[in-house]
């Protein structure tokens, strides 16, 4: 059975009161998520008594309100999962400090919540509207696209689920197709801002809004019979696998496996590799974070079996699952990418490479300043199975100035019949303004203290 929320069927805020309720029952605030846990480190947060940290955290979750100090640990976590497997009893705390910030944030007045979702999905929408179109012909960026997969009586293997803002860096989703193909698999394509994962709406605490869009996307990834979606996004990985996909499954039938895109591609190595005949003599290190469970492994092991390729440890950042996770504790962001382009400087690597989307789009703005290229992972796979996709990104956003932007991107401007004034705003604020770190190495001392 399927369907969205109705009047035969949970909704997801009433999922999440069952599972919070189950949380708080079992959890004896042992404080082992805490102990392990680096965002009390990184924020300044007293840690001192892991179990009352904890303990504050069950305050928050039975009335929305606790300890400071167990305010600012859910308010400030950004992800990094090191809790996922220390909990004796078998809770997930990255979910338990969701739903304490659930809480926290059911403080605000309702239509503020409903605004701010409202808001943070309409500027994502109108950015990757733009920024996809700028960089693909209509032909192209159909293959993105449901409609270009068209249904038909036999329910594809997979689901290549590209999440939303994938597609402002859209040479990297028609590098994960191109594998695909290659592999032989039948897919179809689901994703863009009409299938969001509901993370805009639920961060500010719109639940209802947040559970609409999360089980209208599950609905539809699910309708293509296909039994394995891969996920790129780990956003949407952790949105859709952890927080909606119990709650819908708990009252409907099971809809899908989710599975994070390398960890799919590492299940098939022995296939891949064979192909991956194209010797990539380049000494590559990479851009990770501990939050995406086997994601940093998998794509190790895949630039392992690429011929040629040296992969040399910069060791793995300690905090987050993306760049944008980390938006909790930005002067460790600033500061963590500072210490990664001086120590991969260091190593004397020919290139550096990300494995997200967002990390993609802040680390090639700094590529002139240092003596290596930047990438994303995808783009060494396809140069061992000789496939090549022009990162027209970075192109765009090395220019640094929206005039010459806009003129290099013109006849796709006008093929897509974007409106100029709506480019320009975009360019500025998703593309030349999204910039965490200085690119200037000069300005990282006093932006990070190093």
């Amino acid at each position: 059975m399927t369907g969205t929320e109705s009047a035969a069927l949970p909704t997801f805020g009433d999922a999440l009161d069952r599972r919070t309720a189950d949380v708080a029952a079992r959890c004896t605030a042992c404080g082992e998520c805490a102990a392990v846990c680096p965002t009390p480190a990184i924020a300044g947060i007293d840690a001192a008594s892991p179990g009352a940290l904890a303990a504050g955290v069950l305050d928050i979750l039975k009335s929305a309100d606790g300890p400071d100090a167990s305010r600012a640990w859910a308010g400030q976590c950004c992800g990094s999962g090191h809790c996922l497997t220390v909990c004796p009893e078998g809770i997930d705390p990255r979910f338990m400090l969701l739903m304490a910030r659930r809480a926290l944030e059911r403080n605000r007045d309702e239509g503020q919540r409903r605004e701010a979702g409202k808001a943070a999905f309409k500027s994502m929408s109108r950015g990757v509207r733009v920024l996809s179109r700028m960089q693909l012909p209509p032909e192209l960026l159909e293959r993105l696209s449901p409609s270009s997969h068209p249904g038909s009586e036999e329910a594809p293997d997979l689901v290549f689920y590209t999440g939303c803002n994938l597609l402002k860096t859209p040479h990297i989703g028609l590098l994960c197709l191109d594998v695909l193909d290659r592999l032989g698999a039948s897919y179809a394509v689901h994703g863009g801002p009409s299938s969001c994962c509901g993370i805009l709406q639920m961060r500010p605490g719109d639940v209802a809004n947040a559970g609409r869009q999360a089980y209208r996307t599950i609905d539809r990834l699910a309708s293509t019979g296909a039994s394995e979606v891969l996920s790129w996004c780990p956003t949407c990985q952790i949105q859709i696998g952890e927080t909606a996909l119990p709650g819908y499954e708990s009252t409907r039938s099971p809809a899908f496996d989710m599975t994070i895109y390398p960890v799919y591609l590492e299940r098939r190595l022995g296939e891949l590799a064979p192909l991956m005949t194209r010797p990539v003599r380049k000494r590559v290190a990479l851009y990770e974070l501990p939050g995406s469970t086997g994601v940093g492994a998998a794509v190790r092991a895949l630039l392992g079996a690429i011929p040629g390729l040296e992969v040399v440890d910069l060791g793995v950042q300690e905090a987050g699952f993306q760049i944008t996770s980390l938006a909790t504790v930005p002067a460790h962001r600033r500061a963590s990418l500072a210490r990664l382009l001086r120590d991969a400087r260091e190593a004397r690597i020919d290139t550096l490479a990300g494995i997200f989307h967002a990390d993609h789009r802040e680390l090639v703005a700094h590529e002139p300043e240092w003596p290596f290229e930047i990438v994303n992972y995808m783009e060494l796979v396809g140069e061992s199975l000789g496939i090549t996709r022009p990162d027209t990104f970075k192109r765009l956003k090395l220019m640094r100035d929206v005039d010459r932007v806009v003129a290099e991107a013109h006849a796709l401007i006008e093929d897509h019949a974007l409106d100029l004034e709506e480019v320009r705003d975009v360019v500025l604020q998703d593309m030349l303004g999204e910039q965490y770190l200085p690119v200037d190495p000069r300005e990282h001392e006093a932006t990070t203290g190093g």
